[in-house]
């Protein structure tokens, strides 16, 4: 399978995947956005919530960096410079998905 059906796949599957995750993000939004900071601590300390919004994220940010790196290689001509902002954008997004969950973990 070529690479570039491989990223269309995947993009298509993250995106499948996050109509549901998104769903329930926003209908547990609305429910904990007006609630005080106990409420909401008390909300991603559940086991359910932390690995359903650690899902989120993570498919999130997959789908992010999926479609990302689809503009760079849309606009930039240059070989070498693509290769540096794609390895970028990858760290950004590992790192920031890491460093969410954890943050969530230690709630």
């Amino acid at each position: 399978m070529h690479k570039s059906t491989k990223k269309w796949l995947f993009m298509k599957c993250s995106s499948l995947s996050l109509i549901p995750l998104m769903i329930w993000f926003i209908i547990n939004f609305v429910s904990i956005y007006d609630k005080d900071y106990i409420e909401v601590i008390n909300f991603f300390n559940e086991h359910t919530s932390k690995i359903l919004f650690s899902l989120f994220i993570a498919v999130s940010y997959f789908f992010f960096v999926l479609t990302i790196s689809e503009i760079f290689e849309d606009y930039i001509n240059d070989e070498k410079i693509k290769n540096v902002a794609n390895k970028f954008l990858n760290i950004f997004a590992i790192m920031i998905t890491f460093l969410t969950i954890l943050g969530i973990y230690n709630l």
